[in-house]
């Protein structure tokens, strides 16, 4: 304590006015100079009973702190009636909750971080287990049809893991938030011709129909290249839906509150269970033989949402899945 510097000055000049009044007391009469050396010492002592005291109340929250930094689970910041201390333990308080919070926030998404990478692993395996057995048999196959079929389908295992690997960059580049979305007005209809455009030939391939029912006029604000990737991966998943000989219908609907693009397909629609988890990362559904990564809807919900959308799925009354997304004007 005395090596503080304040307590120092403090000392000195105390100890200056105690003989400066003491000196005076002497000059006035004897008693006067012992009176006024008993009121320094009672001054004194109490003033350095309280020092000692506010001492080592500061010691404690020290203590408390120190245990702040070395991670300690739960510490305890004792009761303060001191003005300035209060606050300070006020404030020691508010700390230790937000550092709390955010460690508890770190070992979610750590564990996150964990489990996003343990499914990783396992949606590249399948393709690559899938691929080493086709190149074994490529290499015990001599006939000719047969070793294309295998290399088509070696092509298509390459496509779908590629198709992965960029859709994961591209959640992993939005989650960073190093993603900055240009604010536009998009028609709608040229959004969506872009966004269908792709697929047309797999369409056709599976003999979907496309029916589309866009106002002339309407439009929402966003990023238009991000926007065109979100309904690409619902088109994509209800053309997956819709099967052979199947049907998609893309509505707009423009209010002066909201602009909404439905996508409704006639597939089976989804299960009851699913409908809660499928805009989760690799949920692929309760059917554990149903096709795609859990990727898509993921990634779509996300672009959506960072542009101040909303988008919701449900089955539709007539039969099939439809989605909504929703830009508020």
């Amino acid at each position: 304590m005395l090596r503080n510097k304040e307590i120092q000055e403090f000392t000195i000049i105390f100890t200056i006015i105690t003989i400066v009044s003491t000196g005076a007391g002497i000059a006035i009469h004897p008693a006067a100079a012992i009176l006024a050396l008993i009121s320094a010492a009672a001054f004194g002592a109490a003033f350095f009973a309280f020092t000692k005291a506010r001492y080592k109340s500061i010691a404690r929250i020290s203590e408390q702190i120190d245990l702040i930094l070395h991670n300690a689970d739960r510490i305890y910041v004792s009761e303060e009636k001191e003005g300035e201390l209060s606050i300070l333990q006020s404030e020691i308080t508010k700390m230790t909750l937000r550092i709390r919070e955010q460690n508890n926030s770190l070992k979610r998404e750590k564990e996150h971080l964990a489990d996003s990478l343990a499914d990783i692993a396992h949606q590249l395996r399948t393709p690559l287990t899938s691929m080493n057995l086709i190149l074994s048999l490529l290499a015990d196959t001599p006939d000719e049809k047969e070793r294309r079929d295998f290399l088509r389908e070696s092509e298509e295992m390459l496509m779908q893991m590629d198709w992965l690997i960029t859709s994961l960059l591209k959640l992993s580049r939005l989650d960073a938030g190093v993603i900055v979305f240009n604010k536009e007005q998009i028609d709608v209809k040229n959004l969506i011709h872009t966004s269908v455009h792709p697929f047309l030939i797999s369409m056709d391939i599976h003999n979907i129909t496309l029916k589309t029912n866009i106002p002339e006029g309407a439009t929402v604000t966003g990023d238009s290249n991000w926007l065109s990737e979100a309904i690409k991966n619902i088109v994509k998943n209800s053309i997956e839906n819709a099967g052979d000989n199947g049907l998609i219908e893309i509505a707009c609907e423009d209010t002066p509150l909201f602009t909404e693009i439905t996508v409704h397909d006639s597939g089976k629609g989804f299960e009851r269970e699913d409908l809660p988890r499928l805009f989760n990362r690799f949920y692929r559904g309760k059917n554990s033989d149903a096709a795609g990564y859990g990727i898509g809807l993921a990634l779509c919900k996300t672009i959506i949402m960072r542009q101040n959308g909303i988008i919701s799925a449900k089955n539709h009354p007539k039969g099939g899945a439809v989605f909504m997304i929703r830009f508020p004007k």
